[in-house]
């Protein structure tokens, strides 16, 4: 193997794995939330280490007892749409794109006239921790933002998985995913675009998973995001 080919492998491989053992940095994502006007809280999975979450999957996937106490004190008025970010397996994707994001994403919502009704930004998370926190929530639908296994050329890639009517014992069939959200995908606008057309078309037919597909068609048409929403 050529030294030039070796020392890049050996470079992706170590960003790699800097992006799954990066530290969730929830506090700075709560504040800028919070910048945007947004009704944000804070919850933890039952992995209680990066080293739990990394080799019990199944923990990631259940809220820990007192998150699940905060969320319930918070369901009183069930939301249309809730958005979960969750550091998943590449803490340092969120870190990066996921409050600009959900900036570009909340203002194509608020063209189609729905509303984040809540953010909750979960440690320690899989995707199926949005199903039980939307569930406690009496969201109609829930958007998890996540970060995703890094690859060898992108170790900063986010996902958005959406799922109508969540709770617990969902299979990824049930829910729709756009990837590869990062500096050389697909960029903020082209992602919220395609998750806010999923959104709208998943309430009104009231699914999400294999029977909805993405039929958003062409380029996004261009809309000024407020930067205080």
């Amino acid at each position: 193997m050529p030294t030039e080919a070796l020392l890049a492998f050996t470079l992706d491989h170590a960003r790699a794995r800097d992006a799954v053992h990066a530290t969730f940095d929830a506090a700075r994502l709560m504040a800028e939330l919070a910048g945007l006007g947004l009704n944000a809280l804070e919850v933890a999975s039952q992995a209680p280490e990066r080293r739990d979450y990394l080799r019990r999957p199944d923990l990631g996937r259940v809220l820990e007892a007192g998150s699940r106490r905060s969320l319930a004190g918070r369901s009183g008025d069930p939301c249309e749409l809730a958005v979960v970010i969750g550091d998943g397996l590449s803490p340092a994707a969120v870190n990066v794109h996921a409050v600009e994001l959900v900036r570009n994403l909340a203002a194509r919502l608020a063209v189609a006239g729905i509303g984040v009704g809540i953010v909750v930004v979960a440690s320690g998370a899989r995707v199926a921790l949005g199903d039980e926190i939307g569930a406690v929530l009496g969201a109609r639908m829930v958007v998890m933002l996540i970060g995703e296994r890094p690859g060898l050329s992108a170790p900063d890639s986010l996902g958005a998985y959406l799922t109508f009517a969540p709770r617990i014992g969902l299979t990824d069939a049930e829910r729709n995913c756009i990837s590869n959200i990062h500096g050389a995908g697909l960029s903020y606008d082209e992602a919220a675009f395609k998750i806010a057309w999923l959104v709208r078309e998943g309430l009104v037919r009231q699914l999400t998973g294999v029977a909805l597909k993405d039929e958003s068609g062409g380029p996004p048409v261009q809309i000024a995001a407020d930067p205080a929403l």
